[in-house]
């Protein structure tokens, strides 16, 4: 039994619901499954005050018209057994379910049990949404109520037995995390280590290289004392050995004297002979250039002739030139008229250029206005196109096949007839960010991603590209044949601004006319009031206003839906959800208006720029023009004036050519003039020469007394330089010896000083330790080789860069921790090597009969197809194998020999092709899948009559059974001349204002009634 009923203060009389006796004979003869429904009372819902069901304990057909309550009755066994509100989507709150009006309600549910039955017993309280448990008369808690139910099996939250209306590796990774890290800073590591290597290199070279320095200048202070004594010996055999030299030098020295007297004596004559010698060489010198100006003179008489002669034959030529030019230029007439013509036609010119490039500013002017219009018109399409971006972005987060899809269509859209629309979310342009909520509440998202066609050809084309060929999931819906976009509300919104609405929900959003049109047909948009929150404190007057189906809140949406037979209104409200996608604003008139405009400017801009390069091109003309007249006019100046300049210049010409020819020279006579010059001048030079080879006599003598001086003096010289240099360099070297002992000595002695200090030693030791020793060995013995081998140790210590002791330190304290990782590791491995068979082998035990229970649930839906003269067919559906939370069982359906099978989603196929499918699947699993009942509500809602008859049939056929289980089948009407069973029970659902109360109803007499009117 179950029984319905509200309690509330403020309730009158309560509707009565009179439901008919289920079968004696029937319920007799079956034996009651454990978890079956014996009694169930209902306290509260939607529609009742008060009701009991007798439910049969096989196949219960529920009729009753739409409104009367028989989904009452499903929510009513859903509450009952602890089932979740979001199972039966008619609100989120159980207090929602208590009737309007009644403060608490109740539902009682009696299930059969073999040792005796479970009587579940649930109060809500509206006020708080808080619920009060009893099982068998004793508070009880929910948890206890559920496993309770389950211990029962029964499962209200699986589709396939509670089918309402509405829905028909930690350690490892850690561990290879430590060693990328680690395998990231080894090589740190080891540039630290490498470093290190070089540091401790540069240390040892350090310490050596005081003591190398003071060997090699121990070595060195040896060698000058030893090349001291040699040359000191040197120098003692230099002496002796130079005492010839100096005898011979005495000898010289007495030759010399004798001569250098000659030599004085006759200096005196021979300087003033010398004097002479000079004063006849400047004679001669300028005899010399007597004789050069003479020639220099007749030479420049004879080119002087040579360019006169020229100079007259040149100009006697230009005579003759210019008498022809001015012979023809006596034949042309006067040239003034056309000079005259041509400065017209220039001024013409100019005006008419001048007018051009008034017209072209003018041009350039409204170029660049048009220019910077549609710059700012490109900036608002630019942030206009943004905005479509992040659409497009949040689409892709949310469904990357409806993206994908989206792009494919802007490339191919030329392939459709019709209009073809992408995503509404990306057309649908809310005129008020604030209002997106209302349009996402109210547009389910399987229809904001749906794109619109105007044509359903174009939709069919489309769904077999990208759903069938690339296998993307993605939603497709054709707009009405008849436009519904503009069609008027039920009442205008002026009789409804007193409640608080402000605008229909048409009037809150721009879309294309397709698109708007489907969202009127579909979803009322024109008709459904958005108000404020003086709405929802006005919202118990508001929903007794009629035509209101669904309306708006500020942060509320109200479902209104009236019994046809009782007149009452049952109302649930959900919050509006905040908008996610219709937040960003596309206006798209406002971008198609912008992309005219910007289209409208360019060409506008374009009209201007092919007027002006015409202009560019008159004016072009006109200036090449300007210049063949300017060039014409400039000749035809020239030939008016040339007559007389030819003549002047004739007249010039003659005179210069009298001046030429009077002017002459007489070369044959300046010729011998000039010979005979020279030969005078000759004569003199002759006496002159004799007279300085007398004095040059008595100067030989003194240069042959000066050669025999000079080189007796020279090997003088030479012996003297000798042995000073012999001696000199030895005793400079002597000294300079002296000086680098002395220099050396101190150096070794601050050398060892400093090797002390560096390699930690007493003032008192000289030898370098013996664990010094072993090192040195291994290093370089020469300056040289330290240096360089410093140098590069350093360059490459320097290299390397960014290291510290803290990566060390990390990467020793890491590869413990590896190790520590490793050894639990292994010791998991070899757990969870153990796990692993388990789970094999339980797989193996879990899979195999699945498989098999997969497969006769598909051979019996294959059959109930095939029964239909249609097709069909369930498996077991699983990307990876070991993802067992991804098994699933995967439906495909063929319900038209032309079409091939596909899979049963919520877009491939009608609404009607979908009940009968779900129908037939939970058939199938009838006889497989125990459990105590099955409800399913109107599930042959959209069925053709074909369809729903041999549903029907095998509805009955199957779940009259014996061996199956309890059934609710719930239906507002059934198809005539129908085949019933016995084992069946029918529950026929009457309530409404016109009904006879409970205590008046007779079922004895009106089945009298019924079966004498048929007797008639």
């Amino acid at each position: 039994m179950l029984r319905i009923c509200g309690n509330s203060k403020t309730v009158g009389k309560a509707f009565q619901v009179k439901l008919v006796e289920r079968m004696p004979r029937v319920y007799k003869a079956v034996k009651a499954k454990s978890g079956c429904f014996e009694e169930s009372k209902i306290y509260f819902d939607l529609t009742y005050d008060h009701s009991i069901v007798y439910p049969g304990p096989n196949l219960n057909m529920i009729v009753g018209a739409n409104g009367t309550g028989k989904s009452s009755i499903v929510c009513a066994i859903c509450l009952g057994l602890a089932g979740k509100t979001a199972i039966l989507g008619r609100g989120d709150k159980v207090g929602l379910y208590v009737k309007r009006g009644c403060n608490k309600g109740s539902v009682e549910i009696e299930l059969h049990k073999a040792k005796g039955n479970l009587v579940i017993n649930r109060e809500i309280h509206v006020e708080n949404n808080q619920s009060t448990w009893m099982l068998n008369g004793k508070h009880s808690s929910q948890k206890t109520v559920e496993e309770e139910v389950k211990a029962l099996q029964i499962q209200v939250s699986n589709l396939c037995q509670f089918l309402p209306q509405n829905v028909c590796k930690e350690k490892a990774s850690a561990l290879e995390k430590f060693k990328q890290r680690n395998e990231r800073n080894k090589h740190d590591v080891e540039r630290y280590y490498e470093k290190k290597r070089h540091l401790d290199n540069i240390k040892m070279l350090e310490k050596k290289k005081p003591w190398v320095e003071y060997e090699t200048a121990r070595k060195e202070l040896e060698g000058v004392k030893k090349s001291r004594e040699d040359a000191k010996k040197q120098l003692k055999t230099v002496r002796e050995s130079q005492a010839p030299m100096l005898k011979k030098i005495q000898h010289i020295d007495s030759q010399l004297r004798p001569i250098e007297n000659q030599m004085k004596d006759k200096t005196v004559s021979i300087r003033e002979a010398s004097q002479k010698c000079k004063q006849k060489q400047d004679q001669l010198d300028r005899k010399h250039r007597e004789i050069e100006d003479i020639k220099q003179a007749f030479s420049l008489k004879q080119t002087e002739a040579a360019d006169r002669q020229k100079r007259i034959s040149n100009t006697r030529r230009m005579i003759d030139d210019l008498r022809a030019e001015l012979a023809n230029v006596g034949d042309q007439s006067d040239v003034t008229p056309r000079i005259d013509a041509v400065n017209a036609e220039l001024r013409r010119i100019q005006e008419e250029k001048a007018k051009m490039e008034g017209e072209k500013a003018d041009m350039r002017r409204e170029k660049d206005n048009l220019n910077g219009e549609c710059r700012l018109l490109k900036n608002r399409l630019r942030s206009l196109d943004d905005m479509m971006k992040i659409k497009e972005e949040k689409l892709r987060g949310r469904s990357k096949d409806t993206y994908a899809a989206v792009q494919w269509l802007r490339q191919n859209k030329h392939i459709f007839s019709g209009n073809v629309y992408e995503p509404m979310m990306l057309v649908i342009s809310v005129r008020n960010p604030n209002h997106a909520k209302y349009v996402e509440n109210h547009i389910p998202f399987n229809d904001l991603r749906a794109f619109v066609f105007q044509k359903r050809e174009d939709m069919e084309k489309f769904m077999m590209e990208v759903r069938d060929s690339q296998n993307l999931r993605v939603n497709s819906v054709f707009a009405p044949e008849e436009s519904c976009a503009t069609r008027a509300p039920s009442r205008p919104i002026e009789s409804l601004k007193r409640f608080g609405f402000f605008a229909y929900l048409r009037e809150l959003f721009d879309a294309p006319e397709e698109v708007m049109s489907y969202l009127c047909n579909q979803y009322k948009v024109h008709d459904v009031p958005v108000g404020t929150d003086q709405t929802k404190a006005m919202i118990k007057t508001v929903i007794e206003e009629p035509y209101l189906k669904v309306l708006y809140t500020a942060e509320e949406k109200y479902s209104l839906k009236k019994s046809f037979y009782s007149g009452k209104t049952s109302t649930s409200n959900s919050a509006v959800r905040p908008s996610q996608y219709l937040t960003m604003a596309v206006d798209a008139e406002e971008k198609r208006q912008l992309e005219e405009q910007i289209r409208t400017a360019e060409k506008s801009m374009q009209a201007i720029d092919v007027q002006m390069s015409a202009m560019q091109e008159r004016t072009a003309k006109l200036d090449r023009r300007d210049n063949e007249l300017r060039a014409q006019k400039k000749g035809l100046s020239e030939m008016k004036g040339k007559k007389r300049q030819l003549e002047q210049k004739i007249s010039t010409k003659q005179d210069s050519l009298r001046q030429m020819e009077q002017g002459g020279i007489d070369l044959q006579k300046a010729e011998e003039e000039t010979k005979a010059q020279i030969s005078a001048v000759n004569s003199q030079k002759v006496a002159i020469v004799a007279e300085f080879m007398a004095h040059m006599k008595l100067s030989m003598e003194k240069v042959y007394m000066a050669l025999e001086t000079v080189g007796m003096t020279a090997e003088k010289t030479k012996l003297e330089t000798d042995c000073r240099e012999g001696s000199a360099e030895l005793r400079q070297a002597c000294a300079m010896l002296e000086q680098r002992k002395a220099r050396l000595l101190e150096m070794c002695k601050g050398l060892m000083r400093r090797a002390r200090e560096i390699c930690n030693m007493d003032p008192g030791e000289s030898a370098v330790p013996p664990d010094l020793h072993t090192a040195f060995s291994q290093l370089p013995d020469t300056m040289d080789e330290i240096d360089a081998m410093l140098n590069e140790e350093r360059s490459r210590a320097e290299c390397f860069t960014g290291l510290s002791e803290n990566v060390v330190d990390e990467y020793n304290r890491r590869e413990q921790e590896i190790k520590n990782l490793e050894k639990e590791l292994d010791e998991k491995s070899n757990a969870l090597k153990t796990y692993r068979q388990n789970i094999s082998e339980a797989k193996e035990r879990w899979l195999n009969p699945l498989k098999q229970l997969v497969e006769q649930i598909n051979d019996k839906f294959s059959d109930f197809f095939r029964s239909m003269q249609c097709a069909g067919e369930v498996d077991l559906h699983s990307e990876n194998e070991e993802e067992y939370d991804k098994y699933g069982i995967r439906i495909r359906v063929k319900f038209r020999s032309s079409t091939q099978l596909h899979e049963l989603t919520a877009h491939h196929q009608s609404g009607g092709e979908r009940s009968v499918s779900t129908m037939l699947y939970l058939m199938a699993l009838q006889e497989l899948n125990r459990c105590p009942f099955r409800v399913v509500d109107e599930i042959n809602q959209g069925m053709d009559p074909v369809n729903e008859r041999r549903v029907f049939d095998i509805v009955v056929r199957t779940a009259c059974k014996e061996t199956t289980s309890q059934y609710f089948f719930i239906t507002p009407k059934l198809l005539q001349n129908l085949q019933y069973a016995d084992e069946m029970t029918v529950l026929c659902v009457h309530n409404g204002p016109h009904m006879l109360p409970p205590n008046k109803w007779d079922e004895k007499a009106f089945t009298r009634r019924c079966v004498r009117r048929k007797g008639k």
